[in-house]
C-alpha cells in the first residue's frame, strides 16, 4: 500500500462531502469556546457547542482534518514521543459529525464502505467493538459486515461509553480495529493483551444518544447525534503497510531532513533523537503559527518544553547551530497546501525556533555539566534526587520532563516527589497566573442568548447614530425586564452603531435615548462571535424590554479611534518593510486616545528604524487615499494577499481593508489586512503619525505606542517646547541645543573626573576616622579608614594604592554618600591564607545594619544603609582580625 498520507486526507474529506457533510477548516489550536482546554486535544471540540446544544450548527452534517495537540495537562503525550511506534505531540484527527441528523446506522455503513472500499483494506484483518449494552449498534455491524459474534466484540466500561462530564450528553461508542499480524506481539480489545501493538484503533464513533445528571443518565436527546474520529497518521500506517508512525511517507521525509542537516543517519540511539525532532517540530511550529509564543507560563511554556526537548535532541545529535528554524521549509512543503497558515507564518516560526534554541544553547551546556556531575558515579537504575532536577528547571531553563528523558536514556530514574517539592511555590504561582482561553464564566450563557436571539446588525460602519430594540437585558449576571435609573446593566439591541471590542479596538462609548429616559454607554462588548452587549449606565427613566431607543456613538472618540486603528495597519506593514517578513502582531489596542501594537521581534528597534517607519507611516497619510473594504471569503481575502492574524479563527465572509499605495511599486497596495473595526474613509484622516515609545514586553515581543492627528500634534508642541525652553535657557538656538548639550556634557565628565582625583588625594593624604600610618592587628597591617563623598567606585582605585602602599596587609575603607555607606576591603595576596576580604567586608556591613558584601578573599565589596555607623563597620573589621 502506498497511499500517501495526503491522499489519505483527501480521499476522507471528499468521500463524506459526497455523502452531505460540509467540508469544515480546522480550527486554531487554541480553542476559542472551552476555557478548561489548554489545545484543542480531538476534533470535536470546535464542534463542543453545537453537541451541548449552546449553539445552533449551521449545517446538520460537518467533516474535518481538526489540529491537535496532547502535550499539557490530562491529555499529555509528551513524554512517550521517540520511544513508541504511535505517540505524538501534534496530530491530524479526521472526523465526520451529525448534528441530530442521521445516527448509528448511517454511520457504521459509511465507516465500512470508506474503510473496506475506498481505502481498500482487507475486512478479515479488520474487528470491531461496541458498548456491552448496546445491541442495536451489534446488529447494525453483523448486517454491514457479515462478522460473526466473535468479532464484533462487546466492551464493558468507560473505554466505550464516552461522556462530556458528569452532566451534560453522553452514549456508546463503537471502535474499528486493525491487525497487524501475529509478527508483533497483544491481543484483541478486551483481551489479557490488549496492551500490545498487534491490533489498534482505527476508527471510533461515538454516538451521543443520552444526557447525563450527576452522573446518572436521566433521559434520552431529542436529536441523538454522531461524532467521529480518526487519526489520520495511525490510519497512515496501516495504509502504507507500516508499524510505526515515523516510517510514514510525511515522517520520512521531515527525518530526512533532519539526518541531512545533522549528518547524522535515524539509526540506533539516534533514531529516537530524530523522531522527536519531527514530531516536536510539527506541533512547535503550528502552535506558533496559531499566536502561541514560548514563555513562562500556561500555553507558551508547554510550547518552551516541546521546542527545548527537541532542541536538546538536536544537541545529542552533534548539531552546533541552531537547527530547528532550518527544518521549517520542509514542514511548510509537505503540509502548506492542507494547512496555509503555516506558509504564512513562516518567517515568524523559523525567527521563533532560532532566537529560542540559541537562548537554550547558552544555558545548555550548563546544565549538562551539574546533571553529569550528579550523576558522575551513578548505576542503571540509580534515582536523580529532587533538590537537583529543581535547579535544572528553575537556574537552567531544563523542564522536569526533559531532566527525565536524559536520566530514562542513561538508565537512570529521578525523584519526581522532591522535585515537587521544590517547585511547590512556583508550580502555586504558575496556577494562579493561568486563565484558560480567557472566555468569559458565563459565555455559554451568552452563547445561549446568541442562539435566541440571532447576531446583532452593526450599522456603525457608515454611521454613529443608529435606532435599536431592546432585545435583552442582564443586570448582575441575570436576564431581567426591567432597568431603572442608577443601575448598570449590559443591553441587547437588534442593531446597533457601537463598535464591539474586537480586533484590537476599544468598544465604543457614547449615549441612548428613549422618549422615558436616558442612558451612558461605558463599553460595548461583544459575545459569541456577533452578539453585541453594551454596559449601560441609566441616567433616568426605566428601560423594559421591546423599548425602542437612540444609539449615538461619541463623535470625537469614533473619529480619534479610527484613526488610531488605520495607523496600526500602516505600522504592521512598515514594521514588516523595516524590519523583516518575521514580523508578526502579536497584540494591539487602540482606542480614543493612542494606539499599542505588540509585535514579534528578538531586538530592540533603533532610533533609525522607528524613524523608517514613521517616514513610511506619514508619506501614506500624504497620499489622501480612500481605504477601500471589500467582503470576501477568509480563502480569497488570504489568496489576494490579505495578512491574517496567526490563531484567528474567522467567519464565512471577512472584511477585507486596503490602505494606500506601495511606496516601492504603484501597482500594489501599501496594507491589505482582514479587519472587522472601524477605519478612516482616507488615509490623510489620519493627518499625522507619531511614536511615542518601544519597549520589550516578553521575550521576542516588543511593543510600539503611538499618537495621531491633534493628539500627535500637542505632543510635538510639547516637545517643541521643551527645547525652546532648553535653548532660553542655554543662550543659542534651537537647533544647536544638542551641541551645547554635549559640550556640557564633556565639561561635567571633566569636571567629576577632576573632584574624584581631589578625593583620592586627599583620602591618601590623611582622613578622618584613622591614622595615616597602617595599625597592626594580630601581625596583620590594617589601614582603616572613613572616606566622606567616595562612592564605591570611587573606594575601588583608592583601595587599589594603599594597597600598594601598605605592601603587605590589609585595606578597609568606608565611603560616605548621602547618607549611606559604601565598603571596600582589599588584601595583599601573601596574606588570603590567613585573613578572607569577603569575610572583613560581610562583618563591616553587617555591623551598620547591610545584609552581607560578596567578593573573593583578596578583594571584596558591599553597602549599608547607615553612613553614620562607619566606625562601626570599621570596629568590626578590626574585631574580625583580632
Amino acid at each position: 500500500m502506498t497511499t500517501t498520507l495526503k491522499q489519505i486526507r483527501s480521499t476522507y474529506l471528499d468521500f463524506f462531502a459526497a455523502d452531505g457533510h460540509t467540508k469544515v477548516q480546522s480550527a486554531p489550536l487554541v480553542p476559542q469556546n472551552d476555557p478548561t482546554l489548554m489545545f484543542v486535544n480531538a476534533g470535536m471540540v470546535p464542534f463542543k457547542d453545537y453537541f451541548t446544544g449552546a449553539a445552533t450548527p449551521p449545517y446538520p452534517r460537518a467533516t474535518s482534518s481538526q489540529k491537535c495537540v496532547r502535550a499539557g495537562g490530562k491529555h499529555n503525550d509528551l513524554d512517550n514521543v521517540g520511544y513508541t511506534a504511535r505517540h505524538l505531540t501534534f496530530f491530524e484527527m479526521l472526523g465526520n459529525f451529525s448534528f441530530g441528523d442521521y445516527f448509528k446506522e448511517h454511520a457504521i455503513d459509511r465507516a465500512w464502505n470508506l474503510v473496506t472500499k475506498d481505502f481498500g483494506l482487507d475486512p478479515k484483518r479488520l474487528l470491531v467493538t461496541v458498548y456491552i449494552d448496546d445491541d442495536e449498534a451489534a446488529a447494525i455491524w453483523k448486517k454491514v459486515t457479515g462478522f460473526s459474534d466473535d468479532k464484533i466484540i462487546r466492551i464493558a466500561g468507560s473505554d466505550n461509553f464516552w461522556a462530556m462530564g458528569d452532566s451534560g450528553p453522553c452514549g456508546p461508542c463503537t471502535e474499528i480495529f486493525w491487525d497487524h499480524g501475529d509478527k508483533i506481539a497483544g491481543g484483541p480489545p478486551g483481551s489479557p493483551d490488549e496492551d500490545g501493538d498487534r491490533y489498534v484503533e482505527i476508527w471510533n464513533n461515538v454516538f451521543m444518544q443520552f444526557e447525563k445528571e450527576n452522573d446518572e443518565i436521566v433521559r434520552k436527546l431529542p436529536k441523538p447525534s454522531v461524532d467521529t474520529g480518526m487519526g489520520l497518521e495511525r490510519m497512515t500506517t496501516v495504509l502504507q503497510g507500516v508499524h510505526s508512525v515515523f516510517e510514514t511517507d510525511l515522517f520520512r521525509t521531515l527525518i530526512a531532513a533532519s539526518e541531512e542537516a545533522t549528518s547524522t543517519k535515524a539509526a540506533g540511539e539516534q533514531a529516537g533523537s530524530h523522531r522527536v525532532i519531527a514530531d516536536h517540530l510539527r506541533s512547535s511550529s503550528f502552535l506558533i503559527a496559531d499566536g502561541v509564543t514560548p514563555s513562562n507560563e500556561g500555553r507558551g511554556y508547554v510550547l518552551r518544553r516541546i521546542m527545548r526537548r527537541a532542541m536538546r535532541h538536536a544537541h545529542l545529535l552533534g548539531a552546533t547551530d541552531p537547527l530547528m528554524h532550518r527544518l521549517v521549509p520542509t514542514l511548510v512543503s509537505e503540509m502548506g497546501e492542507a494547512y496555509p497558515e503555516l506558509g504564512r507564518a513562516q518567517a515568524f516560526i523559523e525567527d521563533t525556533l532560532k532566537q529560542e534554541e540559541i537562548r537554550f544553547r547558552t544555558t545548555l551546556g550548563r546544565g549538562m555539566a551539574l546533571f553529569d556531575a550528579a550523576t558522575q558515579d551513578f548505576r542503571p537504575g540509580d534515582m536523580l534526587d529532587g533538590q537537583t532536577a529543581f535547579t535544572l528547571s528553575d537556574t537552567y531553563g531544563f523542564p522536569l520532563d526533559l531532566t527525565q528523558d536524559e536520566a530514562r536514556r542513561r538508565g537512570y530514574s529521578v525523584n519526581v516527589d522532591g522535585f515537587e517539592e521544590a517547585m511547590a511555590e512556583q508550580r502555586e504561582r504558575g496556577r494562579a497566573n493561568w486563565k484558560g482561553s480567557g472566555q468569559s464564566a458565563n459565555a455559554g450563557e451568552w452563547l445561549a442568548l446568541r442562539d435566541r436571539l440571532g447576531p446583532t446588525v452593526f450599522t456603525g460602519y457608515d454611521s454613529v447614530d443608529a435606532s435599536g430594540e431592546v432585545l435583552a437585558l442582564v443586570h448582575n449576571g441575570e436576564s431581567v425586564d426591567r432597568v431603572e435609573a442608577g443601575q448598570t446593566a449590559e443591553i441587547v439591541f437588534d442593531q446597533t452603531s457601537f463598535y464591539g471590542e474586537g480586533g484590537g479596538q476599544a468598544g465604543d462609548q457614547g449615549e441612548i435615548e428613549w422618549a422615558e429616559g436616558s442612558g451612558t454607554v461605558l463599553d460595548t462588548q461583544k459575545h459569541g462571535g456577533d452578539l453585541y452587549a453594551h454596559r449601560i449606565e441609566i441616567t433616568a427613566g426605566t428601560l423594559e424590554i421591546g423599548t425602542r431607543v437612540q444609539l449615538r456613538v461619541s463623535p470625537e472618540k469614533r473619529l480619534t479611534t479610527r484613526a488610531n486603528h488605520s495607523a496600526a495597519h500602516l505600522l504592521h506593514a512598515a514594521l514588516s518593510h523595516v524590519l523583516g517578513a518575521h514580523v508578526a502582531q502579536k497584540g494591539q489596542m487602540v482606542d480614543a486616545d493612542r494606539m499599542r501594537f505588540d509585535f514579534s521581534h528578538n531586538a530592540p528597534v533603533t532610533e533609525a528604524e522607528l524613524a523608517a517607519m514613521e517616514d513610511e507611516v506619514n508619506a501614506v497619510i500624504r497620499q489622501n487615499i480612500p481605504a477601500e473594504t471589500k467582503l470576501m471569503t477568509p480563502k480569497d481575502a488570504i489568496d489576494a494577499g490579505a495578512v491574517a492574524l496567526f490563531g484567528e479563527k474567522y467567519g464565512d465572509e471577512v472584511r477585507v481593508l486596503t490602505l494606500g499605495r506601495s511606496l516601492t511599486d504603484e501597482a500594489k497596495a501599501f496594507s491589505v489586512e482582514l479587519c472587522g473595526g472601524t477605519h478612516v474613509a482616507r488615509t490623510g484622516d489620519i493627518a499625522l503619525f507619531k511614536i511615542v515609545s518601544e519597549t520589550g514586553v516578553a521575550a521576542g515581543v516588543r511593543r510600539i505606542e503611538a499618537l495621531t492627528g491633534e493628539a500627535a500634534r500637542q505632543y510635538l508642541l510639547s516637545q517643541a517646547g521643551v527645547a525652546k525652553s532648553l535653548a532660553q535657557g542655554f543662550k543659542v538656538q534651537p537647533q544647536d541645543v544638542p551641541a551645547r548639550v554635549e559640550s556640557l556634557q564633556t565639561s561635567v565628565k571633566a569636571l567629576e573626573k577632576q573632584v574624584a582625583d581631589l578625593k583620592k588625594q586627599l583620602a591618601l593624604g590623611g582622613g578622618s576616622g584613622a591614622s595615616a600610618a597602617p595599625e597592626e592587628i594580630n601581625g596583620i597591617k590594617l589601614i582603616a579608614r572613613v572616606l566622606d563623598g567616595v562612592d564605591g567606585k570611587g573606594l575601588r582605585g583608592v583601595a587599589e594604592d594603599f594597597r600598594k602602599q601598605v605592601g603587605s596587609g590589609v585595606v578597609a575603607l568606608i565611603g560616605v554618600t548621602d547618607g549611606k555607606a559604601a565598603v571596600t576591603v582589599a588584601a595583599t595576596s601573601d596574606v588570603t591564607d590567613r585573613v578572607n576580604s569577603a569575610e572583613l567586608a560581610r562583618a563591616a556591613v553587617l555591623a551598620m545594619g547591610g545584609q552581607g558584601a560578596g567578593g573573593k578573599a583578596d578583594f571584596a565589596q558591599g553597602g549599608a544603609p547607615d553612613g553614620s555607623r562607619a566606625e562601626d563597620g570599621l570596629a568590626a573589621v578590626r574585631a574580625a582580625l583580632g
